[in-house]
């Protein structure tokens, strides 16, 4: 039975395509460790055509398909288990920017196109396509959208969705379905799209995408400020709403702990006002403007003088050049890799509204402290839209394992618990994946979950797509 399948497999897609020997880790593993699985083969197809041949083999056998993209999740939504009767369908071959439609502001590329390849492309067109994330070199624009993911630029542009106006989709019966519209305004009956969009492969196979595209700003900004609480960051961004409107691209906020794991790991970067004195946390602020550098510039140093009187600066710098904007971004991006040379740690990626999270975490912080000993707290992200990356490292000198090992159910129920008491998500833009689905059980209403159980038995009732990712197996 099985050689039939492969044998069959081979004939939809060549052999050389059919993966079953060697190693397969970098499909078999999740990007952070978590999962180590056994695929029955990893399999590539180069076309639309060619994964709707691969879904009719598989529905017509039985065989689970995990659909992957670049591998780069942090839910464990693309890793086959252990069993070795999954395939891996991989979509990395399906990287073509197949249009590009300069009047109606669109990009047309396949699943498998890395988002760095995509935000080039559209840059060589004259546009702007703003989805932003530590990842693009290697993520793939099928990955964001099954994820929904979202980045530094969520404040101006929004999540992947938001960027999204068409896709193409393989069902889970091997159908295709060509929704490649770049219409802005198509009020024909279900949005089809928004179904699949942060599905994470569960419902279907998006093998291309019509993406929304921008005008190249004039001039781009950044300033690094240091902030005496995380009130006044908040502050501070009501103040740029105000003062920069849709010319706030990024908010980023970093925890004094952050910036001393990128002072200790990468020693060789500039870290602003890092250990300074009241000031627990420090602000990364971008303003891109479309009339000229001088009034982004003019508007930007506005709102550090107003932001200086209010209280909720201390200190700031602007970058006077791209390089130096690049260096203040640099010292943003690092903290997760500098966080990783520091040990194994326990990861949250989570969403509160932006008027609680202070509260939030003044609460979350003095909970932590107090139930664990030692623990040290690794608080960064998004805070433009309300997205924190709210990670526990362990006390200093601790075996990390045994860390992750005795503490991680605990310290997640801790957090998700208070999550939860102040009106938050516990995933806002790394999906739920194969390590969340008991938090969605616990956290999300009983009548959403039986819709959403409805709604993959009617798309995938051999339940072939993803299995035991985001909702758990009965």
């Amino acid at each position: 039975m099985t050689t039939a399948i492969l044998d069959t497999l081979r004939q939809a897609v060549g052999a050389a395509h059919v993966l079953t020997d060697g190693d397969l880790s970098a499909y078999e593993r999740d990007w952070r460790g978590r999962m180590q699985g056994k695929a029955l083969a990893v399999v590539r197809p180069g076309s639309t055509q060619e994964v709707a041949a691969v879904v009719k083999v598989c529905a017509a056998a039985g065989v689970a398909i995990i659909p992957q993209g670049g591998n780069t999740g942090l839910s464990v939504g693309s890793t086959p288990d252990a069993s070795g009767t999954q395939v891996v369908l991989s979509l990395t071959r399906m990287h073509a920017i197949r249009a590009v439609d300069a009047d109606n502001l669109t990009i047309t590329a396949e699943a498998g196109c890395i988002l760095q390849n995509l935000q080039q492309a559209a840059q060589q067109a004259g546009f702007l396509f703003p989805l932003s994330l530590a990842a693009e070199g290697s993520c793939t624009i099928g990955g964001n959208l099954g994820a929904n993911a979202g980045g530094t630029q969520v404040v101006r542009y929004g999540n992947a969705r938001e960027l999204c106006l068409g896709l193409e989709v393989v069902t889970p019966q091997g159908d295709i379905w060509d929704g490649l519209t770049g219409l802005r305004k198509d009020n024909t009956g279900y949005d089809l799209r928004n179904l699949f969009i942060g599905s994470e492969g569960t419902l279907g196979i998006i093998t291309a995408a019509t993406m929304k595209l921008f005008p190249q700003p004039v001039a781009r900004l950044t300033a690094f400020a240091a902030v005496p609480s995380m009130q006044a960051a908040v502050r501070l961004l009501g103040l740029a709403h105000q003062h920069l409107s849709a010319g706030l691209t990024g908010f980023e906020v970093m925890g004094q702990f952050a910036l001393s794991l990128v002072v200790k790991h990468m020693p060789q970067l500039r870290v602003p006002f890092a250990g300074m004195d009241g000031a627990p946390y420090c602000v990364l602020l971008e303003n891109s403007d479309s009339e000229s550098e001088a009034h982004a510039r003019q508007r930007f140093e506005s709102l550090l003088e107003l932001a200086f009187e209010d209280g909720c600066v201390l200190d700031a710098v602007v970058a006077e050049n791209l390089s130096q904007a690049h260096d203040l971004w640099h010292v943003r991006e690092s903290i997760p890799l500098a966080q990783a040379q520091e040990g194994l740690n326990i990861k949250h990626d989570i969403s509160v509204p932006t008027s609680r999270i202070p509260a939030f975490v003044e609460h979350a912080d003095a909970l932590l402290q107090r139930e664990i000993a030692g623990v040290r707290l690794v608080n960064f992200g998004h805070l433009g839209d309300g997205n924190l990356h709210y990670n526990v490292q362990a006390p200093e000198g601790a075996d990390g394992k045994a860390f992750l090992r005795e503490q991680e159910p605990r310290v997640n129920a801790l957090v998700y618990d208070a999550v939860a008491q102040f009106g938050g998500s516990f995933s806002a833009e790394h999906g739920v994946g194969q390590l969340k689905t008991p938090q969605l059980e616990q956290y999300e209403s009983p009548v959403a979950l039986s819709l959403m159980r409805s709604i993959k038995q009617a798309l995938d009732p051999l339940n072939i797509m993803n299995p035991g990712c985001m909702l758990a197996k009965d």
